[in-house]
C-alpha cells in the first residue's frame, strides 16, 4: 500500500503544476477527486450526459512511456452542474474502491429527474434505498452506480 500513494500523487504532479500543453481550468482549493481503474472515461460521459449543465473541461491522455496505455483518458477535469471534479483513471489496481459513505448529493427539480436519475444511475448498480417516500423528503434514492460511486437523489 506505501508504494501505491507514491505512484499515484507521481503520476498527477504534472496536472496539478499545470505542465500540460493546454492550460487545465484553476481549481478550488478543495476539489472531489474520483479515481477510477479504466473506466473514468465511460464514467464521465454518462455523468455528464446526465446532468444538466455538465461539461468535460479539460483531458489528459497518457503518452508514450507513461504507466497507464497511450492515448486513455489520465486526468480529467469536469463539471456536474456547475461543480468541479477531477477523474482520473489509475493505471495501478488498488485494492479499495469507492465507499457509500461518500455519495454525490443530487437535488433534483422534479419526480421525472430522479426517476431518470435513478434508472440510468442504477442500470448494472446496487440500490441502498430503492426510489420512495422515506418521510424526510417527497422522493428519495441512494445508490452505488455500475463504477462504485456513490449517489443520493432527493426530490425535497
Amino acid at each position: 500500500m506505501k508504494l501505491l500513494l507514491p505512484l499515484a500523487v507521481l503520476t498527477l504532479v504534472p496536472f496539478l503544476r499545470q505542465e500540460t500543453k493546454e492550460a487545465a481550468p484553476s481549481l478550488p482549493k478543495v476539489t472531489t477527486h474520483l479515481m477510477f481503474e479504466g473506466r473514468a472515461e465511460e464514467a464521465m460521459e454518462l455523468y455528464v450526459s446526465l446532468l444538466p449543465g455538465s461539461k468535460v473541461e479539460h483531458v489528459e491522455r497518457y503518452g508514450p512511456g507513461e504507466p497507464g496505455k497511450e492515448g486513455t483518458l489520465k486526468l480529467a477535469t469536469v463539471s456536474l452542474a456547475g461543480t468541479r471534479y477531477l477523474f482520473y483513471d489509475s493505471p495501478i489496481d488498488h485494492p479499495f474502491t469507492f465507499t457509500a459513505a461518500m455519495s454525490l448529493f443530487v437535488t433534483c427539480d422534479s419526480e421525472e429527474e430522479l426517476d431518470t436519475l435513478a434508472a440510468r444511475l442504477g442500470e448494472q448498480g446496487e440500490f441502498f434505498m430503492p426510489v420512495g417516500n422515506y418521510g424526510f423528503s417527497r422522493k428519495f434514492a441512494w445508490l452505488g452506480d455500475r463504477f462504485g460511486v456513490s449517489w443520493q437523489l432527493n426530490l425535497p
